[in-house]
């Protein structure tokens, strides 16, 4: 039963159910709800084998998601990402290391994911920290790829 007005739908060329088996395993509180699978109808159209995967859905803290085996050719790009905001030092490095597994880490507190998918690890604390003083925090963010709250909470001195 759909509960939410807005869900977020991600496009797979073939990787929809592995990534949603990752994501659930990474997210506590989460869980795969169905698995649809192609049939001979549209083959014309989608030209899958009947039977493979052609969708996932899954929920994220309640949040749902869709992973859809679409066509070829697109790709992620970090035009949209998720945030994940933490608590704790704890909660980004945890957030931080199973996400960007197989993956790359970029900038700023943002990784790629092993799927090409954009992520943004990020302290809760920091928009805080931002509001005492934006360019000392700002900078001392610019040079990190991986956040870490003492550092930022340092930039202050």
């Amino acid at each position: 039963m759909i509960t939410q007005k807005i869900a977020i739908c991600l496009w797979f060329e073939d990787q929809a159910e592995e990534a949603s088996k990752f994501y659930t395993s990474i997210f506590k509180n989460s869980k795969i709800s169905t698995i649809s699978k192609f049939t001979e109808a549209g083959q014309e159209n989608h030209h899958r084998k009947p039977g493979s995967v052609m969708a996932v859905t899954f929920e994220i803290n309640g949040q749902p998601f869709m992973a859809l085996n679409g066509s070829p050719g697109f790709k992620f790009n970090d035009s949209f990402s998720l945030q994940v905001f933490c608590e704790t030092q704890e909660e980004i490095d945890y957030f931080w290391y199973n996400l960007s597994e197989g993956g790359k880490e970029v900038q700023c507190g943002w990784l790629l994911d092993k799927f090409g998918f954009s992520w943004q690890i990020i302290p809760t604390v920091l928009e805080e920290l931002q509001k005492v003083n934006a360019e000392k925090v700002n900078n001392a963010l610019m040079k990190m790829k991986k956040l870490d709250i003492e550092q930022l909470r340092a930039a202050l001195n």
